[in-house]
């Protein structure tokens, strides 16, 4: 299935369900697979701010703000997934971001 077809499918699907995070997340991880970079970034900022539990957005948008050259805000994202998943003890994806992070850092 290409990626355009899987992103009409989420589109069709969040139609009934728009706050979905976990489509809204696929779609996101989707527009970044074919470059639609300023839409992934709105999808995925929509999640934090609506969803700042749903912890997978903040490695995926700290690597698009890379992908961006914007290492700032790169930061802010996976240090935010780092509080987020210390809170819910999440250590696999507290490891992820903490990885992320030392890469991006040195």
């Amino acid at each position: 299935m290409s990626n355009l077809h899987r992103i009409k499918q989420i589109k069709l699907i969040l139609n009934d369900s728009p706050n979905d995070e976990f489509l809204n997340y696929a779609l996101a991880t989707e527009y970044v697979s074919i470059g639609k970079l300023e839409d992934a970034l709105e999808l995925f900022k929509k999640l934090v701010s609506q969803n700042p539990q749903y912890f997978a957005t903040y490695y995926h948008l700290g690597k698009l703000y890379e992908k961006l050259n914007d290492p700032i805000n790169a930061q802010k994202s996976y240090e935010k997934g780092l509080d987020v998943t210390k809170k819910m003890n999440e250590r696999h994806a507290n490891n992820e971001l903490r990885g992320a992070l030392d890469e991006l850092l040195y």
